[in-house]
């Protein structure tokens, strides 16, 4: 377990100097033929012989079905291709009878009947990974409890460097963690520099500026103890034992040793999560029923929320005559970033809707690269479509955020193939063949 934590930092070290090296290619050949070799993956026929599954798809493969065994209550749902075409069919023949003959009230009475319905809820919450520690997929509130627990188990193998983690990771004042870094390195240089100095080998405990910056911090004693330190009664000059932090070289391999302390606490970072996709595949109907969204979503509780959206349509109402086209797009900014997450829904030809979790700063490629990973023919170029008709594309929207595409809080943007390999679908015996049979096991019984 401890060797985790100093591939951690390893990991850290090669990813700054990446950043600095600028844009990579292959070794064995340069950037144009790299190119080229992207082109020609682009426009290799469908017909073509594809490489076999690599063995992190066949797991994701097989953790997919196993999910949907236990799942799944009725086991005489089918998940062939043509059952669930039909079952799309079906569904949507059944919307447009609905909305030629639905009343206009009763998507209100729908809607107030969902809202207190959790199995209405457009995904069960907001989940993550950390691959660092496993491969458990859970909220943050359990992740920041694991992650505790799992460095304290680390202390007595690598203590400098876990005590170094705990530090960034276990404590959420970020301008106290940075005050305590600083404090912590001074008191580490100062032995280096001045290693026969008496004076900055003691750290009085009640010291004022170590019970404000350092005491408070979770992991600053372990990290002071890591760097040999020890906790002694010292009588002061009036003879009263006080608590102090005595230096000892002794319980360090050299004082030299203390420079990779002061590093790795200048370098290390807050074990971070990564956003679980949540990925649903769902028919027409679910997706439609499936509408609110939990209050994880939220960057505020939802009576907060609400509360304030009350305020804000009734102040819309008294100065609506006077509102410019700036002052509503700040308002329609304002709103979305009430929001900490969003779901993208994509709708695709044959109407199966393919559903991920998303963060409102991650970019526009982000979910172009989920889509893409999905599809069966994922080599070929497509495009996603809002709702207003806006096409996204990767070279112009890509480094755009959510927010900014006006994504938030949910959209269902649609799938089409790009127009220089229609004629290529069209073709093709697989033409109404979207998603991986390893995704479409996911679509939702209903």
């Amino acid at each position: 377990m401890a060797d985790k934590i100093k591939k951690f930092f390893q990991k850290k070290k090669v990813d700054a100097k990446f950043k600095m090296a600028g844009p990579g290619h292959k070794l064995s050949e340069s950037a144009i033929s790299s190119q080229s070799s992207v082109t020609s993956k682009r426009e290799q026929p469908m017909g073509s012989k594809r490489s076999g599954p690599t063995e992190e798809s066949k797991v994701a493969a097989e953790a997919a079905l196993a999910r949907l065994h236990q799942k799944r209550e009725n086991p005489k749902f089918n998940t062939s291709l043509a059952a669930i075409q039909a079952q799309v069919k079906k569904e949507l023949e059944n919307e447009r009878a609905q909305a030629s003959t639905s009343a206009p009230n009763t998507d209100t009475k729908e809607r107030e009947q969902e809202m207190d319905l959790p199995r209405n809820f457009a995904a069960a919450g907001v989940y993550f990974k950390c691959p660092i520690i496993s491969n458990d997929i859970l909220p943050r509130d359990e992740w920041k409890k694991n992650i505790k627990s799992f460095l304290y188990e680390q202390l007595e193998e690598e203590r400098g460097l876990t005590a170094c983690l705990i530090i960034q990771s276990c404590n959420s004042n970020r301008e106290k963690v940075d005050t305590c870094v600083e404090t912590l390195c001074k008191y580490l240089e100062n032995i280096v520099t001045y290693p026969e100095e008496e004076k900055y080998q003691k750290i009085r405990m009640s010291n004022r500026a170590f019970c404000e910056r350092v005491q408070p911090i979770e992991g600053a004693m372990e990290l002071l103890l890591a760097a040999g330190f020890t906790q002694q009664k010292i009588a002061n000059a009036e003879g009263v034992d006080e608590d102090y932090l005595v230096f000892d070289a002794a319980n360090v391999p050299s004082i030299e040793s203390l420079t990779s302390l002061i590093e790795a606490l200048r370098t290390a970072e807050p074990i971070q999560l990564e956003l679980d996709r949540n990925l649903q595949v769902l028919l027409p109907s679910q997706a439609a029923a499936k509408m609110q969204l939990p209050p994880s979503f939220y960057a505020l509780s939802p009576e907060e929320i609400k509360r304030e959206q009350q305020l804000r349509i009734e102040a819309a109402e008294r100065s609506q005559m006077l509102r410019t086209k700036a002052m509503r797009e700040k308002d329609e900014l304002r709103e979305m970033r009430k929001y900490k997450f969003a779901i993208i829904r994509v709708r695709f030809p044959d109407g199966i809707l393919l559903q991920g979790t998303f963060s409102v700063y991650e970019r526009y490629n982000e979910i172009h690269e989920f889509v893409q990973e999905n599809l069966e023919h994922s080599y070929l170029p497509f495009v996603l479509n809002t709702p207003t008709g806006h096409k996204l594309i990767p070279e112009e929207d890509g480094n755009k955020t959510l927010i900014d595409l006006r994504l938030v809080p949910a959209t269902v943007l649609t799938f089409a193939w790009h127009s220089s390999v229609i004629e290529q679908i069209n073709s093709s015996p697989n033409k109404d063949v979207f998603l991986k049979p390893e995704v479409m096991v996911l679509v939702q019984e209903v």
